[in-house]
């Protein structure tokens, strides 16, 4: 008899006891059935573990949904094309302060909760730090019992699963939803009709409407999201594409037509296949603008049938009323579409007139700008709007008109810069809706998400419109949530945290971690704090040893950048510093290497699947690990690993065991990042440039706790234009590093493409456009700080302590409290 065959099943979906948890879970093993019936191994055990969760949430988010129904406050739309949710198993039981009893529970079964929780997959809903700072939001906004919800779409095989071959990088479908998700619950009462191309009618009483064209389904599924000890539990409602049974053909399918029988059903599946489908052709550049309006059109038709719902229990029930019921969100221009879509619904259906639906819209909606890179910045040919979307690029059109209009006629001094403002840009070459302009011109607020970043969008991106609307620019720097990016990631740690503190209060208020500072000297303290990050390096050694096959030593200096790989990010400079330190190892006698501070560089992220120099970078930094991991005379001094497939639950592990944290982006081109703030809270030394978040993390944690380099954001340009005057003057070292890869040190594989980027001063793909040249003495000089530094474990020590007792500042409860009181306008809703 089976350990499991001794639980006998019971169902008992609120109950806290181990006992009954037991009960519960076996319950939904033999009444919730995914596997044959004799089937209990891991897999089926963390399926059940997850449904019998899912009912305590079940329960919180129908008393959530029904409290906000009935209180009627006004409500948040967070709406975003990505989420990094990453695995929410024990999360949800972190949330529910239900952890101990589910471990003791699956204890009956013969497992632990850690591996059980290790079988779940993480969901492939985003990629980077957009993605998981929504999730971080999300989990805030459930903590601070704000009325809120997240919209996003339900992507069956994400961005990719990355492997690593002899050639490089591979992408591969992700499986998460190859079996099924048990977070989800499908809404099947919850449907809109989507519709694409088609033409523009015109009654004859003047009112414009969209028909024809090909229509879809968009089906809801939620997950629910458990506040942090509270009874609120909100909603990400993910939006998946369908079609009918009479959009199959039948009479097709009898003739052989097989295909064109189930066509609608076929481009239904495209829209939710992959994140960010490539766009070098037109029809990549359709399916793009096909997910994007398909989120912000089922979003916002949910979100006005909620109003309506509610309008009849109201009095007045007036359009005007909206604004103060509903605030939506755009995270970065992806949902921009939102505003022609408001726009539509309220004229088109409600039939509001132009200016009372330009007023609802425009108190309704607000822009966070996440870039000011050129590229990220969407434009969208207005061919392609005009074919996909013919009546929204009416609305586009005549928003960009009236925007023209008001600016002559209230700024006449701005006359000359209408042009780079307005919404159309129609150059007859390549005309584009700039997404951007729109969000600017259409929303009540624009936001940055670091202090430096917001300056960027007010003295350059969009200085022209700060004259127009001084008041519409605001700063919210990001922050990450402390319970999953220390109280669930790093126990040891935290329960260090929770005893100096006497509290464990921090988790939900980090401003407490100042409370360290008394102790940073603290020798018992140190000698806590040392154990607690050796247990998680040993725990990342073997994560490593487990996918790579390499052995890391936890006694050297672990040095690790885990990010989206990008030029401006410049894995780029890392390597050269790698190869650098390499040749100069090689060039030691042996009594000279002993002298050295031994260091395993870490490097995680994927790149575009189209990004070839990206894909350059993840190839290079796996050559020269292949051969510097294999060179005796040196790797008991450096390791060089390429991390694969980089997620949220890698980070969970390469986070709490990182030293030194790389944040080395060209100063000015980074909005903000949030990695940098979950090293640092886990009490990891950052090196960086003074970019982004990196600005105020250092003033937080105090400057000698920092290993500053590099060129300051106002330098940039100057220096730029210097390089193009040929005035740039490498450093050997810069040189060096470059000619040792050229050699063929490293393998046969041609870099000539990648180099060539960091040569000449001009021209495309040419002139070093991320300064890794100019940055490299500067850093280079940094890492020999590092190195010096680490040699000196109790000045090391405290640096770590005094990094974590320095990010109380980086909460996402904190980044939310701000959005919620100075951008929406909402409260606090809490269940009774």
């Amino acid at each position: 008899m089976s350990a499991a065959d001794k639980v006998k099943p019971a169902a008992s979906p609120a109950s806290e006891d181990p006992s009954a948890i037991a009960g519960n879970i076996s319950y939904h093993a033999q009444y919730s059935p995914h596997f044959s019936p004799l089937a209990f191994g891991p897999e089926q055990a963390f399926y059940a573990t997850a449904e019998s969760v899912r009912d305590h949430l079940l329960q919180r988010w129908n008393d959530t949904y029904l409290h906000f129904h009935k209180t009627d406050p006004k409500q948040t739309y967070y709406l975003s094309m990505e989420y990094l949710q990453g695995r929410a198993l024990t999360n949800a039981v972190g949330n529910l302060a239900i952890t101990g009893a589910y471990a003791d529970a699956l204890k009956k079964f013969g497992y632990e909760l850690e591996a059980i929780a290790g079988q779940e997959r993480d969901a492939a809903l985003g990629n980077g730090g957009l993605g998981r700072l929504a999730s971080c939001f999300l989990d805030s906004m459930a903590t601070l019992n704000l009325p809120s919800w997240g919209y996003g779409l339900r992507y069956r095989y994400g961005l990719f699963k990355q492997r690593i071959a002899k050639e490089g990088q591979e992408e591969i479908a992700e499986d998460w939803l190859d079996k099924f998700s048990p977070w989800e619950i499908v809404r099947h009462d919850v449907v809109y009709p989507i519709r694409f191309f088609g033409h523009v009618e015109i009654s004859p009483d003047g009112k414009r409407k969209w028909a024809g064209g090909e229509v879809l389904n968009a089906l809801a599924y939620d997950v629910p999201i458990p506040g942090y000890k509270t009874k609120n539990a909100i909603s990400l409602r993910l939006w998946d594409a369908t079609a009918t049974a009479e959009d199959f053909n039948l009479f097709q399918f009898n003739d052989g037509q097989y295909e064109s029988a189930a066509q609608l059903h076929s481009r239904a599946q495209q829209i939710c296949a992959v994140l960010y489908p490539g766009d070098a052709t037109e029809e990549g550049k359709l399916l793009r603008l096909k997910q994007q309006y398909f989120l912000c059109s089922a979003s916002l038709q949910d979100i006005i049938f909620r109003f309506k719902e509610r309008k009849a229990d109201r009095v007045s029930g007036k359009w005007s009323e909206f604004p103060s019921k509903v605030a939506v969100q755009m995270n970065d221009t992806h949902p921009t579409l939102a505003i022609p879509e408001l726009m539509r619904l309220l004229m088109d259906v409600e039939g509001l007139g132009w200016d009372e639906a330009w007023a609802v819209t425009n108190k309704t909606v607000a822009y966070t700008n996440h870039t000011v890179l050129p590229e990220a910045l969407e434009k969208w040919s207005q061919a392609v709007m005009r074919k996909l979307l013919p009546r929204h690029m009416e609305i586009i059109e005549e928003i960009d008109k009236r925007f023209r209009e008001m600016v002559i006629s209230t700024r006449k001094d701005m006359e000359g810069k209408i042009e780079s403002m307005r919404v159309l840009d129609n150059n007859p070459e390549k005309p584009v809706v700039r997404m951007a302009n729109l969000c600017v011109v259409a929303g009540h607020t624009v936001n940055g998400v670091a202090e430096l970043h917001s300056n960027i969008l007010k003295q350059e991106l969009f200085a022209d419109y700060v004259p127009i609307w001084p008041n519409k620019f605001q700063n919210k720097t990001n922050g990450i949530t402390p319970r999953r990016w220390l109280r669930f990631c790093n126990p040891e740690l935290s329960e260090i945290v929770t005893k100096w503190l006497k509290t464990d209060q921090w988790t939900s208020n980090l401003d407490l971690l100042t409370g360290l500072r008394k102790f940073a000297d603290d020798e018992k303290l140190h000698a806590e704090w040392a154990a607690a990050k050796l247990a998680s390096k040993k725990r990342l050694a073997k994560h490593v040893l487990d996918v790579t096959g390499v052995t890391i030593d936890p006694n050297s200096l672990f040095d690790i950048q885990i990010k989206r790989i990008h030029e401006y990010k410049r894995q780029l400079l890392n390597i050269l510093g790698a190869v650098y330190r390499y040749k100069k190892l090689k060039e030691m006698s042996a009594e000279e290497r002993k002298k050295v501070t031994p260091r395993t560089v870490m490097v995680g992220g994927k790149a575009f699947a189209t990004y070839t120099n990206a894909k350059r970078i993840v190839k290079l930094v796996n050559d020269v690990g292949a051969v510097v991991n294999n060179d005796a005379d040196v790797n008991q001094y450096l390791k060089v690993v390429f991390i694969p497939n980089y997620n949220v639950s890698v980070a969970e592990v390469l986070i709490p065991g990182s030293e030194l944290s790389q944040h080395i982006s060209t100063a000015g081109m980074e909005a903000s990042g949030t990695s940098n703030m979950k090293f640092s809270l886990n009490g990891c030394v950052i090196i960086g440039t003074l970019d982004g978040a990196n600005v105020e993390i250092r003033e937080e944690v105090g400057q000698d706790n920092f290993f500053l380099f590099g060129a300051k954001a106002d330098q940039i340009a100057g220096l730029r234009k210097e390089r193009e005057n040929g005035l740039f003057k490498p450093d050997p070292r810069f040189e060096e590093a470059k000619q040792f890869i050229r050699s063929g040190a490293f393998g046969t594989y041609d870099y000539t493409p990648l180099l060539d980027s960091l040569e000449g001063n001009t021209g495309f793909g040419r002139g070093d456009y991320f300064l890794v040249g100019y940055d490299f003495p500067s850093y280079i000089d940094a890492q020999a700080r590092v190195d010096e530094a680490y040699k000196d474990k109790k000045k090391w020590i405290k640096m770590s302590i005094l990094n974590t007792a320095g990010s109380g500042k980086f909460s996402s409860d904190r980044t939310i409290d701000q959005y919620a009181k100075e951008i929406w306008g909402i409260s606090a809703c809490p269940v009774p």
